[in-house]
């Protein structure tokens, strides 16, 4: 038996991308990836062991290391707390409705697929997205610009299910009203007075 690369695992990766955005998450099966993949359905079961579900979250992984990473650089850029918490937020938002690989496990149809595939792993998304912004919130709260009472792991969960309702709720709200928004309601919540 042959022994499955890293290399197997992202092939296997992006055709279950792929046919997420063609068949939608409900409609794909495990044997229209291995088919994209040119691979068997056995390789993909040796590759994926928890199937479908850990295909789905892989996926969402993925796409979320790439918005980390852009994060990140915008976190780097930003001059003062309350524009990184307005403009990030703002990013989030718009990287996911823009965002086909992550847009379309939006969709209702996919709502309980996502459900289990992302339920039992959301520490670990929670974990990472901490992981990327605890270096810039501690050093704002070093400098004072940060509330110092708060932690940097419910901040970012804070700050996840604002990102979360925004995306869900969209209220027809314009850049700059979902910015005047954040900065009304949600930066008071984390910056230093």
């Amino acid at each position: 038996m042959p022994v499955t690369t890293d290399t197997t695992r992202e092939r296997i990766i992006d055709a279950a991308e792929e046919c997420f955005g063609r068949f939608g998450v409900a409609k794909t099966t495990v044997e229209d990836i291995a088919a994209a993949a040119k691979l068997s359905r056995a390789t993909v079961y040796r590759s994926v062991t928890g199937g479908r579900d850990e295909l789905i979250l892989a996926v969402v992984v993925r796409d979320l290391l790439r918005f980390l990473d852009r994060l990140a650089e915008r976190l780097r850029r930003e001059r003062s707390v309350p524009e990184a918490i307005v403009e990030g937020t703002l990013d989030a938002v718009e990287y996911v409705r823009s965002e086909p690989t992550i847009a379309h496990f939006l969709v209702p149809e996919a709502a309980g697929h996502m459900q289990a595939a992302v339920a039992g792993a959301a520490e670990h998304v929670l974990a990472l997205c901490c992981d990327y912004v605890r270096p810039y919130f501690e050093q704002a709260q070093r400098q004072r610009t940060l509330r110092a009472d708060i932690d940097v792991e419910g901040t970012v969960e804070f700050l996840f299910r604002i990102i979360t309702s925004l995306i869900v709720m969209d209220r027809d709200r314009d850049a700059d009203g979902l910015r005047s928004f954040l900065r009304t309601y949600v930066v008071p919540v984390i910056a230093a007075p």
